[in-house]
């Protein structure tokens, strides 16, 4: 004959173990669901980052008098543009750089990419030289993203 054997199991310890392994399960979980993500999450956020964040400016010559064109902008967009340091004689001796500026701005605003501005025929030399020189300033903090 076979003697029985009684187990006598406690409910506090079976608490405790469902609990641990519980949390355990959790555990290996979370670590497989981040690190199978952390691979696909990168790799978008780099492609969709394509500016330093930041003020940058750049000069313009004209005459003798030297302009700043300030662009501030976030990782993706184009925040603001202007001009700054400008002086009244600069304003007096070229009345079309803020209007042809504003220009510039309103089509950026409306979601135009900076290649496809169209430069309209009342200023049309004012707003290409603004806008050579916003190119310029913006093409300082475009971030190089490499193909790994």
């Amino acid at each position: 004959m076979s003697k029985t054997k009684i187990f006598v199991i406690h409910l506090k310890e079976i608490i405790y173990t469902a609990i641990f392994a519980g949390l355990g399960i959790l555990l290996i979980l979370l670590l497989i669901i981040m690190f199978l993500n952390k691979k696909e999450d990168t790799a978008p956020t780099m492609a969709s980052t394509q500016y330093t964040p930041g003020v940058w400016t750049s000069s313009i010559l004209m005459n003798d008098t030297s302009l700043n064109i300030e662009v501030v902008l976030d990782e993706e967009h184009i925040n603001s543009i202007r001009v700054v340091n400008i002086d009244e004689a600069v304003t007096t001796m070229y009345p079309l750089l803020e209007p042809a500026l504003n220009d510039i701005i309103e089509q950026l605003e409306d979601g135009v990419s900076l290649d496809s501005i169209t430069i309209s025929d009342n200023h049309k030399y004012t707003q290409q030289l603004l806008l050579d020189a916003v190119k310029a300033t913006i093409a300082k903090a475009e971030k190089v993203v490499s193909d790994k």
